[in-house]
């Protein structure tokens, strides 16, 4: 489960204006009527002078910047307003108000949160109507306030009223307004976010959205970018939760708004208490802790703070969530090259050891001696087996990769892969020493299980290693090697060999040949076929020394 903060990680993280309402019509940025823009102009009056990119609050910056869209930012398009006294804004008061001049008009401007506003109106412009605000109207106007708050909109309300003509501006001039209608903002999802979420969740990996954001907001933006969760947990919620009810309400849940960093480290505890492998997403200093207890930390832009790049296992340089899905990638593909390599070198391993044992036990004298085993390791185990290691996964498209998840990798399915490879390169040996005990001497025979436990391996390697040069070279030099070593005479038997003639030296390769295919034809032909594993042995062996066997 990926934990990821809403904002500048699934969304752009600045605010832009999305809907402009009367309160009975409204429109998009983009469309605006006469009346619409009206409301907007007020808006802008109702916000702090210059460069729209400059201003220090958001949601001003917001305005402002809709309001360019529109050629409403300067004095001459917004009916010739002239400031002459502002009211900050405050959070205690809640809103911001200018007092200016249109024409001979004074008038009052205000824009701030609604439940503030609402209160502070006594007419409503409906329309081209104003009307006086009554118990129906008021609900009227909640309503409408509450369709747009459950489409993930910030909103604003915007008033004016006309004054008689003051220098001076007090809160006590910000009574008795004409309710104009509201600016909706909101910062908008990136581009990329619903198809990383998307992919993550085809990979196995869970998306939960953290946000110190409103519920509603939280939750419009789940439902643009797909998070498939059905629940929008809070932080006051998760105050009363224990861990292990903070982790079976987690498995619901796609979003968590309203908290703190206290919030983030309980979730990730929780998280890895219900067993969950957890990443966390984040780039301020209050991140850091529960940036450092998951199991992978990432830190989110260049511009991440100090503190949460030292925690952070992965620093994300360009904090774009598609890349998180790159990096699942890089990684299981490296998985799939070194789960290749450990199949290739434990099962290679096991049919050495397994035709070794074997042998020896039947004849008497073991099949390879000890220069013979180290040859066999010196060529299969080293060079080869590293090429697979570190060569990319041939011809694998990453929506595959990122669908093979740690059961396509571990367990049963590695072991059934060490399990067939170990029974093929052992068979192969075998096959290749009886026909050389019955056709010649033992140094020939075993010349013979030498080659073909060797070709057998790279076999399967340059297999497993489909068209990568690297893996095809070490393969070929390998066994290029091996045929130097076998028919060159005094080395050959250094190594207790003897140079092979045209028919021994077929059948080995030819053995090795068939046995390599089928340890690379038979998964796909037969799937569903379990070979029995060291565990299924080691069970087996466990049954049969118990007491009660006897």
């Amino acid at each position: 489960v990926v934990c990821a903060d809403k904002t500048a990680t699934l969304t752009e993280g600045r605010l832009h204006l999305r809907v402009v309402s009367t309160g009975v019509t409204e429109g998009t940025n983009g469309d605006l009527s006469p009346v619409l823009q009206d409301v907007l102009a007020a808006g802008t009056r109702a916000t702090p002078e210059g460069e729209p990119e400059a201003l220090p609050h958001p949601t001003d910056r917001a305005v402002a910047i809709g309001a360019r869209e529109h050629g409403l930012h300067t004095p001459e398009r917004n009916g010739g307003w002239a400031t002459r006294s502002v009211l900050p804004f405050d959070p205690r008061r809640g809103f911001h108000a200018a007092l200016g001049t249109i024409g001979d008009r004074h008038v009052v401007a205000v824009k701030g949160a609604p439940e503030v506003l609402l209160d502070r109106c006594t007419r409503w412009r409906r329309g081209t109507q104003t009307i006086e605000i009554g118990p129906a109207e008021k609900r009227e106007i909640e309503s409408a306030v509450v369709r747009l708050t459950d489409r993930a909109l910030r909103i604003l309300a915007v008033a004016e009223r006309d004054v008689p003509a003051v220098d001076d501006l007090d809160a006590g001039a910000v009574e008795d307004l004409t309710l104009l209608g509201f600016v909706g903002i909101a910062d908008r999802p990136r581009g990329e976010a619903a198809s990383a979420v998307r992919l993550l969740e085809d990979a196995g990996i869970e998306m939960l959205m953290i946000t110190g954001d409103h519920p509603d907001t939280a939750a419009g933006i789940s439902g643009e970018i797909g998070l498939s969760g059905s629940e929008v947990l809070t932080g006051a919620q998760i105050d009363d939760l224990d861990d292990e009810a903070l982790a079976a309400r987690l498995r619901e849940a796609s979003v968590v708004a309203r908290v703190t960093p206290l919030h983030k480290v309980r979730i990730v505890k929780a998280l890895q208490g219900a067993g969950r492998t957890v990443a966390m997403t984040g780039d301020g200093a209050n991140d850091a802790p529960a940036i450092r207890l998951a199991d992978v930390g990432i830190a989110l832009g260049s511009t991440s703070t100090q503190a949460a790049q030292s925690a952070a296992d992965i620093v994300l340089l360009d904090a774009n969530i598609e890349t998180i899905v790159d990096a699942v990638i890089e990684g299981r593909g490296m998985w799939a090259s070194v789960r290749d390599a450990v199949s290739l070198l434990v099962g290679g391993n096991l049919g050495e050891i397994g035709f070794t044992l074997l042998g020896g036990l039947a004849d008497g004298v073991p099949p390879l001696n000890t220069r013979q085993l180290l040859l066999v390791n010196l060529l299969t185990d080293a060079i080869p087996a590293m090429a697979i290691a570190v060569r990319p996964p041939p011809n694998v498209a990453p929506e595959r990769l990122l669908q093979e998840g740690p059961e396509a990798s571990l367990g049963e399915a590695l072991d059934q892969a060490i399990a067939l490879r170990a029974l093929t390169t052992g068979s192969a040996a075998a096959a290749s020493y009886l026909a050389g005990r019955a056709t010649g001497s033992v140094a020939r025979a075993r010349t013979m299980a030498l080659v073909s436990l060797v070709g057998t391996q790279l076999g399967q390697t340059v297999l497993a290693g489909g068209r990568d040069p690297v893996v095809l070279a070490a393969g070929l030099g390998s066994a290029g090697l091996l045929a130097v070593i076998v028919e060159t005479p005094g080395l050959s038997q250094l190594f207790g060999c003897q140079p092979l003639g045209p028919i021994a030296l077929s059948t080995a390769t030819s053995t090795s040949a068939a046995a390599a295919l089928a340890a690379g034809v038979v998964p796909r032909v037969a799937p569903d076929l379990r070979l029995p594993t060291l565990d299924d042995l080691t069970g087996l062996a466990d049954r049969v020394s118990a007491p009660r066997f006897w």
